[in-house]
């Protein structure tokens, strides 16, 4: 055929204006099979499929009710709460480049920009700081609605960039935050601007199995988060990686806060913290990408024990009792250090559907979306089949009449978590660099820490070989020195993506140096 590469080139060309409409989102309505017309709302999260089975059902019902509408909730369901803020990030990087290239009068899209139009800090030049504005400005959106879930780190963080854009509560549902404290323990519940609004509350704690725990010969049930660290415990925990698990990242931060809290000097207690840190991640058999594998884990026996959050550390105990007649697995909130946090819900910039994400919004804030959450299923006004085992944020449901049909009546975040209280100036701004600091000195030379620790256990423990502990011990930077190490991981105009990785590498191969160090210390017995 003569003409074959003028084809190939036409149907090329072709594919090429079609794209636009494919990529293009999907539109907020469709028809129904009757011919109704049906909204749609775009929900990312990494809520669990019976929790976004019973959003759609009385969410459906309750806008139903209020707008005479039908609508359908399309749930995106990339992975973990760290992959879904990689996403969103890249999302409107993407979209706002678009916008930014189709107005030449602009100026050229650049690294400076790129790096600044979300961050005012890296706005150094006007082009950056127009850029930003312009951003901010802006109806740009990656057809997404709302971004549930996750935790208040993770909301602010969006928030901050100008993903999150103000869910009107406080102007049209007054009467939503008349019940829910704009603090509580030292964290924030809700966003005073509108960018996030905290849904349920959530407690960190231990998970562990009472017949493995029975195996192991007068072992006592763990009740404070120290106890993890125990020798006893070596190679019995499981445990999530911070780096996939928004939720566990809290978690280790909480338990670093209670160690600057015990030893009154922040800095003596950053140390502590990792420390303690390290021998959990030491005794562990299993580190998972998500907290969710770590109760699955220990509810089949894999595990003795493992930090859970509560909403899957108490479901699976109702589940064993119901199961079982009497529960196989027990969760713990450690003495002194149980924070409360808020599990948020926010309105990304650009929502197609911004009518229908401000109602959802409403709703998981009303009674009927907060009862939702924490009756017991086949209750009216609760579940359907499975409990979503949640407790609310709103303060007024806790009354005794209400909570004997709860998921736990006696159950209580704002009781349970009132002997904590969360300090952001200490490790608030360090929350990402925990994760980082982590993933180079614990997750990367596991197997080394793990036979350092082993070497230190056969010794006869941390206070027989104390030059060994010193170097199982040891941290790249010390509490004082955290922001000037934060700002090492920062891609700037000094500082290359090819320099902190440098710097990443570093730390790690230090932590694996240091330990190999501790190891043949401790065979020594020093």
């Amino acid at each position: 055929m003569k003409n074959k590469p003028l084809v190939f080139v036409l149907v090329f060309l072709a594919l090429l204006l079609a794209l636009p409409f494919l990529l293009a989102p999907r539109q907020e309505t469709e028809k129904l099979p009757g011919g109704n017309e049906c909204e749609t709302l775009v929900v990312i999260t990494a809520h669990n499929k019976s929790v976004r089975d019973e959003y759609q059902r009385v969410f459906a019902s309750w806008y139903k009710q209020k707008y005479n509408k039908d609508i359908k909730i399309d749930f995106r369901n990339p992975g973990g709460t760290s992959d879904i803020i990689r996403y969103i990030a890249d999302r409107y990087e993407t979209e706002f480049r678009r916008r930014y290239e189709a107005n030449p009068q602009w100026g050229r899209w650049n690294d400076a920009i790129r790096t600044s139009f979300t961050d005012s800090r890296a706005c150094r030049t006007p082009e950056q700081k127009a850029a930003r504005q312009r951003f901010l400005n802006s109806d740009v959106g990656i057809g997404i609605d709302i971004f549930a879930g996750g935790g208040v780190f993770n909301h602010e963080q969006t928030a901050a960039r100008g993903y999150a854009v103000d869910g009107r509560i406080a102007q049209e549902h007054p009467e939503c935050l008349k019940h829910i404290p704009p603090t509580f323990g030292g964290d924030k519940l809700y966003s005073p601007e509108g960018k996030y609004y905290g849904v349920v509350l959530s407690t960190f704690g231990i998970l562990y199995n009472t017949r493995r725990l029975a195996e192991m010969k007068g072992f006592m049930p763990p009740q404070r988060w120290e106890e993890l660290g125990e020798g006893r415990y070596f190679n019995t925990l499981s445990v999530a990686d911070p780096t996939k698990s928004g939720s566990a990242n809290k978690c280790y931060e909480i338990m670093i806060q209670q160690c600057m809290a015990k030893a009154k000097d922040p800095g003596k207690g950053w140390y502590d913290g990792f420390a303690l840190l390290k021998r959990i991640f030491a005794n562990a058999r299993s580190i998972s990408e998500s907290a969710s594998q770590v109760v699955r884990d220990v509810a089949s026996g894999e595990a003795a024990a493992g930090t859970a959050i509560d909403t899957y550390g108490i479901s699976e105990m109702l589940w064993s009792a119901r199961v079982y007649g009497s529960p196989r697995c027990i969760y713990v909130t450690p003495k002194g250090g149980t924070a409360v946090s808020a599990d948020p819900v926010q309105m990304l910039r650009g929502a197609p559907n911004p009518r229908a994400a401000k109602a959802f919004i409403a709703f998981l804030l009303s009674r009927e979306g907060q009862l939702l959450h924490c009756l017991k299923p086949g209750l009216p006004g609760g579940p359907g089949r499975n409990g979503i085992n949640r407790p609310p944020i709103r303060r007024d449901l806790y009354t005794p009449e209400l909570q004997k049909n709860f998921f736990l009546p006696d159950y209580d975040p704002y009781t349970s978590g009132a002997d904590f209280v969360y300090r952001p100036r200490w490790t608030g701004r360090y929350y990402s660099l925990i994760r980082v600091l982590l993933r180079t000195i614990v997750l990367e030379p596991h197997q080394e820490l793990k036979s350092a620790y082993a070497a230190i256990l056969a010794a006869g423990g941390p206070a027989k070989v104390p030059r060994a502990m010193e170097k199982f011990n040891a941290l790249p930077f010390e509490y004082k020195d955290a922001g000037k190490a934060r700002a090492l991981l920062r891609v700037t105009p000094e500082r290359s993506a090819a320099m902190v990785s440098a710097t990443l590498r570093e730390w790690s191969d230090q932590a694996r140096a240091n330990y190999k160090e501790a190891e043949r210390l401790a065979k020594q017995g020093s």
